[in-house]
């Protein structure tokens, strides 16, 4: 479990800060706690490190979110809020204060009710910011106003304790805070707050898991975009076959409040005042337990059941994978296995089946590599598998698009471990998106126009619940029933229908399930 947190949290390990634009016409914005004065630059105004609600100090520690206190005069935005506690990875900065419920507003110079897009960052519920992406593409080419948002993580966003009110699930509550302010705020930025799309990736998209099925967060949004984060584990149920990561999206907060006591009890303390008065430092070195916590008033019932039964807020999905999501994971899961432990490996986890396994992933169609093979195995069966399941079950209530991201020049996210070929891995396709801040990688021509391609695509998404436009190839819905292998395949000379089902071996995943 500490491993496979360790590489989510990994994932993380994209961004930094950037520079900020040049100030020109800084005119100032009123929200409902006062005025906040951005930067404007030729394309676009940014406001960052607007408060959505008071800093969760004291005794808001581990709280529902309350509104921010009201300010005088014109508050600078001109640069990012604090970064949620977490500590440092894969070169990011650390945080070290709890005064971090912070969101940034991107816009056009000249928008007017224009689409909304609101971006959960990843980073496995543990690491990240919202400030860490740069959204001026999507402002600038398809007009979007683009919300990014700070939550709280790790032991500060998901601890529960006796008695402790919506334990391991305050993270969730942040961003349906940061979803209302919106909803209050955002016609004053020049954005619709009747046509809001949720978005994210990895850790982002099983936060907008959450929000589908949570009660609190119904007619926040009107559509979801979930990207490499497939929202129920649908397909295992009742089957022998588990997934390489086998850990739940979410648990029961019964789960939480035993977290929370083993917490306590390692810093010393028997009660939640005195886990209150522990400082930041304290709580960031003690194990933490990233998963949302259901039994409680923001997540009633287990997204993994709601959502096959039909309870989830019914809105137009975008989703989607990489062509090769277990290459960033296998490395970090295994990371010295070599040829001769392969068998065994596959054994400890596939039992019986592990030889069927081999036989279809063997060593040498993966240039003799032990994390090759577990990396392709992790692909197909933790994410591919999976995705076509849960689109299968959204799509039976509501339109579903479904892609699949298949650039294997993508640049590798840094720190990618050596020896294995990055491809087409769990978060390159956000540089497509996004501008990362101080990232030295550059998008060739090629990948530029791709990123273009999908920034249209992700455009007309957010602004009708259907990605089709003129000029860009037809992108089928999601078939619940099933009848074609077919997603939208996104690469550089070609987008179009992309045989998911044959590329990741579903078939052979179908059959040993069902043994």
């Amino acid at each position: 479990m500490k491993r496979l947190l360790g590489a989510i949290v990994a994932v993380g390990a994209l961004v930094l800060g950037a520079a900020p634009a040049v100030a020109s016409d800084n005119a100032a914005v009123r929200t409902d706690a006062g005025l906040v004065r951005g930067t404007t630059n030729a394309n676009v105004r940014s406001y960052e490190g607007i408060p959505y609600a008071a800093p969760p100090v004291g005794d808001l520690r581990w709280h529902s979110p309350v509104p921010p206190v009201p300010w005088s005069g014109a508050l600078d935005a001109t640069r990012p809020g604090n970064r949620c506690p977490q500590t440092s990875v894969g070169g990011r900065p650390a945080g070290v204060t709890e005064d971090c419920l912070y969101l940034n507003v991107t816009t056009p110079r000249a928008a007017g009710k224009a689409p909304v897009l609101v971006w959960l960052h990843g980073g496995g519920l543990m690491n990240g910011a919202g400030s860490d992406y740069l959204p001026n593409r999507l402002v600038k080419r398809g007009g979007l106003v683009v919300v990014t948002v700070n939550y709280r993580l790790g032991n500060f966003g998901f601890l529960g304790f006796p008695g402790l009110a919506n334990g391991g699930a305050f993270g969730i509550e942040d961003q349906q805070a940061a979803l209302r302010w919106v909803r209050r705020n955002i016609a004053q930025f020049g954005g619709d707050p009747n046509n809001v799309t949720l978005a994210g990736e990895s850790a982002g998209a099983h936060s907008v898991c959450a929000q589908l099925a949570s009660p609190g967060a119904a007619g926040l949004f009107q559509r979801a975009i979930a990207q490499s984060t497939p929202c129920v584990p649908g397909s295992f149920a009742g089957a022998d076959l588990r997934p390489i990561l086998d850990v739940p999206l979410f648990v029961p907060h019964e789960w939480h409040q035993g977290h929370g006591q083993s917490v306590a009890a390692g810093l010393g303390c028997t009660t939640l005042e005195c886990l209150r008065g522990k400082p930041v430092p304290d709580l960031l070195a003690a194990p933490a337990f990233p998963l949302p916590a259901f039994g409680n008033t923001v997540l009633p019932e287990d997204p993994a059941v709601a959502v096959p039964a039909g309870r989830f807020t019914h809105v137009p999905l975008l989703t989607g994978i990489t062509r090769d999501e277990g290459t960033f994971f296998a490395p970090l899961l295994f990371p010295d296995l070599g040829p001769d432990g392969y068998m065994a490996a596959l054994a400890a986890h596939f039992g019986p089946d592990a030889a069927a396994v081999a036989q279809r992933y063997p060593l040498e169609g993966h240039a003799g590599s032990a994390v090759r093979a577990m990396a392709a195995i992790m692909t197909d069966l933790d994410w591919a598998w999976l995705q076509r399941a849960a689109d299968r079950q959204f799509a039976a209530r509501t339109p579903v698009y479904a892609y699949e991201f298949l650039d294997r020049t993508a640049p590798a996210i840094p720190e990618f471990p050596p020896g294995v070929e990055p491809l087409a891995a769990h978060g390159s396709e956000l540089r497509y998106l996004f501008d990362l801040r101080s990232d030295q990688a550059r998008l060739t021509t090629a990948q530029r126009r791709l990123g273009d391609r999908m920034i249209d695509y992700w455009v007309r998404f957010a602004t009708t619940g259907n990605p089709n436009r003129p000029g860009l190839p037809t992108w089928p819905r999601v078939d619940p029933a099933g009848t074609t292998p077919y997603v939208q395949g996104l690469d550089l000379r070609r987008i179009g229908p992309f045989d998911r089902a044959t590329n990741h071996n579903l078939a052979f995943w179908d059959a040993l399930a069902r043994r």
